[in-house]
């Protein structure tokens, strides 16, 4: 039986593009499962479960009677964005809530001369607008308005639905997108232009699809409603019926093919692992040795949630306009929870009047934690050997409870200086002066020692 300490806490790790928040997580449970870092968490949930009465047993779902290391995240991060993914592990699970409502740092880059219906570069191209008169100082001008406190729109078109009914019947009928789902109050704290993007001098490209007509329609009616709605003017028209109809008929296209293609992800991969009356051996043959920890192969597990988002364009891929094309932008912004860097995106090319999209968005800090810094490891960092990432976790949970959820990490001691005192409560807090002859409390054990755990424990699975 392996033995050591029971590893929780809060950590981070550096999203990749493509990937869904929900789908690093069950990466993560893969590696951490048959992990002896985590071998003693896991024990101690078993433990729990034997004491537990047969009625709880019973109530468990299918799906949670499997033993895993508890994890989750801080706060989802888009699936075409990288960079910091709060997670927590066992107990610090508990302190994810608090990382819902603190600041966050972004960085994007604003193409212009075009807007699609996801408001990115994943999207269908909804319209087209002309972007000659788009240079930096124009741009710096138009970004003063986004900064400070405003109401946002978050995108439109991606929200389905509002207190249960469809954006498009709201645009049919001609009222009002309910004001409390519309819009957001955000509050911007810095935003400042990181790189300007010359036409010709970069690779990012508009979608190669784009919607049809009647889809065009319908989405820019679901628009100025709610502009409409937030600048206090007239709402607009009903469409004609004829125009219902051809919109009607363009979403449930989308939507068909939207199924289709689900489906046919579905069918391919699987999350959960295959069922004994699904798998299938060759006669003669025997199913595979369950992987030892630390020696998962260098291919990240598939999942659903894997590969939803296609990589940018080739550089030697023709690009979808004459001449040099568009300018683009690197923007850096602090912002607040709730804060939609897409519609940020989308409605800075409306304020220029010449469309624009998010073609990238990386998430640099959420709370302390900071893409690069001691308390963030890479996502690739997973698919080496447990050798690898195990002492990186180590450090990162022990940085996080050394500093109990502090939302400031203090830095590391000069050499010389006495080291950060504990958080832990002083013995003052009960009335009772501590001497100052008391000897220090034990010393939590070092990454060196944890590790050495890790490799009894790895040692022990061998020989067994």
């Amino acid at each position: 039986m392996a033995t050591g300490q029971i590893m929780e806490g809060v950590f981070a790790i550096n999203k990749p593009m493509g990937m869904s928040s929900a789908q690093v997580i069950r990466d993560c449970q893969k590696f951490f499962n048959p992990s002896a870092l985590f071998a003693p968490a896991l024990q101690q949930e078993k433990a729990a479960r034997d004491r537990e009465s047969k009625y709880q047993q019973t109530r468990r779902s299918r799906a949670k009677r499997q033993l895993q290391v508890k994890i989750g995240h801080g706060g989802t991060l888009d699936p075409l964005a990288t960079g910091v993914l709060i997670l927590g592990v066992g107990k610090g699970t508990k302190s994810l809530q608090d990382f819902l409502l603190c600041t966050k740092t972004y960085e994007t880059v604003v193409l212009f001369g075009a807007s699609t219906d996801t408001y990115d570069r994943v999207g269908r191209i909804i319209k087209k607008g002309n972007y000659d008169n788009v240079t930096r100082p124009v741009v710096e001008k138009a970004l003063e308005k986004f900064r400070g406190k405003f109401k946002q729109i978050p995108p439109l078109y991606s929200a389905l639905k509002m207190q249960g009914k469809p954006l498009y019947e709201y645009a049919r009928a001609g009222l009002p997108i309910p004001r409390e789902i519309e819009t957001r109050d955000v509050d911007v704290t810095e935003m400042e232009i990181v790189e300007w993007y010359e036409p010709g001098t970069h690779n990012h490209r508009w979608p190669a699809d784009e919607a049809d007509q009647a889809e065009k329609n319908l989405v820019g009616s679901v628009w100025k409603v709610a502009q409409a709605q937030t600048t206090g003017e007239e709402v607009p028209e009903v469409p004609t019926p004829q125009k219902q109809e051809e919109e009607a008929k363009a979403l449930e296209d989308f939507q068909g093919a939207k199924r289709d293609a689900e489906e046919r992800v579905d069918t391919l991969v699987r999350d959960e692992e295959p069922s004994a009356k699904r798998r299938k051996t060759t006669p003669g043959t025997q199913d595979p040795a369950p992987l030892m920890s630390g020696a998962l192969s260098k291919q990240p597990p598939k999942g659903k949630g894997s590969n939803l988002v296609p990589p940018p364009p080739s550089p030697d891929a023709p690009p979808p306009w004459e001449g040099k094309g568009p300018p683009a932008v690197k923007i850096r912004m602090t912002v607040t929870s709730g804060f939609y860097v897409r519609s940020l995106c989308h409605d800075l090319g409306e304020a220029l009047g010449s469309g624009a999209m998010m073609a990238e968005l990386a998430r640099t800090r959420q709370g302390q934690f900071v893409l690069g810094g001691a308390n963030c490891m890479e996502y690739n960092d997973l698919l080496e050997s447990e050798k690898v990432w195990a002492p990186k976790v180590i450090k990162m949970l022990d940085l996080w409870n050394s500093k109990r959820g502090d939302m400031h990490i203090a830095p590391e001691p000069v050499k010389g200086e006495a080291k950060v005192e504990s958080q832990e409560p002083k013995a003052e807090a009960s009335g009772v002066a501590a001497p100052e002859s008391e000897p220090a409390p034990q010393a939590e054990p070092s990454a060196d020692t944890k590790m050495k755990d890790v490799a009894d424990g790895l040692a022990e699975k061998v020989a067994a």
